[in-house]
């Protein structure tokens, strides 16, 4: 049944070899500068059997950083450093888009090193603590709300980025809709109370990220641009009631755009079946995630649901899940102590099949 994962397949203007994609996953490895690491360089190429890799997420501008040690997109060291990530998971014959992440109210402002302002759609602080330099969670900061006037440069900025992921050389971007960062608390009303044209009913709150979506397509292409979403998600103080409102208009006025794919974060959400959901809505190719086992996974693909599908921490402790996925071998279990910290440590120490037993 595995047969499935392995098929190649297309997304938009982008070639697999198989239909396993990377999910993208914060590992707080970047160096001085948010600039991609020789670390990281070798952590990516490991995965380049994946049939996509998607890059943990990258901010678009130094507003967009709300974490530690995340890389940008930014600069031109940021943009060589990824250089040096694409090129070496190309030469194993991979293929990798950068997620292109601005937290919007998710900051914690020690984690930047630099000042930079605070933004979202409304003037409301994410109720959650994110873990600040030393790992300890801390309040994050009261945004100011984004004015009218700067909509304009907020979306140059995003093509800007998708610019400069193509000149390092990746082979498309990823929104990144979901996990309660800007794009998302556009989407949701708990944290979007705008009274202008992006802010009330489904119809404006969903105005900014398509606008985005189309100012990534025009910059790049609209075969290079993918989304993620996850409905019903509430992570980041979001609100999980009735996704279906929102995310159906969302994806009805992005599918038009002819874009690669959707990446869809299914939150078996009771009463609700989102890949059907998103089947009906959108037009164009579907990545299904989370908590799938190669089994379950191949049954979406043999059942049309999904043209393929992600796992995130199965890659972590499994460089070459690919090639374990094949030959039925067990996987190993990742260190969750050494996620976010640890440099080489739970990030490129994990051997492959031949080398090593799973830990």
């Amino acid at each position: 049944m595995v047969d499935a994962l392995l098929a190649p397949t297309r997304l938009g203007d982008i070639p697999l070899a198989n239909r396993i994609v990377m999910a993208p996953m914060t590992r707080d490895r970047a160096g001085p500068g948010d600039v991609p690491t020789d670390l990281m360089v070798e952590y990516y190429a490991q995965r380049a059997s994946a049939g996509m890799i998607v890059t943990e997420g990258v901010q678009p501008s130094p507003a967009g950083k709300g974490y530690w040690r995340t890389p940008g997109i930014h600069s031109a060291e940021q943009v060589a450093g990824w250089r040096k990530v694409a090129d070496a998971v190309h030469a194993r014959g991979g293929r990798i888009v950068m997620q292109l992440m601005h937290c919007g109210r998710v900051v914690v402002p020690a984690n930047r090193g630099f000042d930079s302002d605070v933004i979202a759609p409304s003037p409301i602080p994410c109720p959650v603590p994110v873990p600040g330099p030393d790992g300890t969670p801390q309040p994050c900061a009261e945004p100011r709300a984004i004015a009218g006037d700067e909509f304009p440069a907020l979306l140059a900025e995003y093509a800007a980025a998708a610019r400069n992921a193509i000149a390092a050389g990746m082979d498309g971007v990823e929104l990144h809709c979901a996990s309660g960062y800007l794009i998302n608390q556009f989407l949701n009303p708990a944290s979007n109370l705008r009274s202008d044209d992006y802010g009330g009913p489904p119809e404006n709150r969903i105005r900014f990220p398509v606008a985005v979506l189309r100012a990534l397509a025009e910059a790049i292409g609209p075969g290079r641009v993918g989304l993620r979403i996850s409905p019903g998600n509430p992570y980041n103080g979001m609100a999980p009631t009735d996704p279906a409102a929102t995310f159906v208009p969302f994806l009805q006025a992005a599918s038009p755009l002819g874009l690669a794919y959707c990446h869809v974060v299914d939150m078996g959400l009771e009463g609700l079946d989102t890949l059907a959901m998103v089947r009906s809505a959108f037009g164009g190719a579907v990545i299904a995630n989370n908590n799938l086992k190669p089994a379950s996974a191949a049954a979406l693909l043999a059942e049309g649901r999904a043209e393929a599908v992600s796992f995130g921490r199965a890659f972590i402790a499994n460089p070459d899940l690919v090639e374990r996925i094949a030959a039925d071998a067990p996987l190993a279990k990742p260190d969750y102590t050494l996620l976010y910290t640890g440099e080489e440590r739970g990030y490129t120490d994990y051997p492959t099949i031949g080398a090593g037993e799973p830990t």
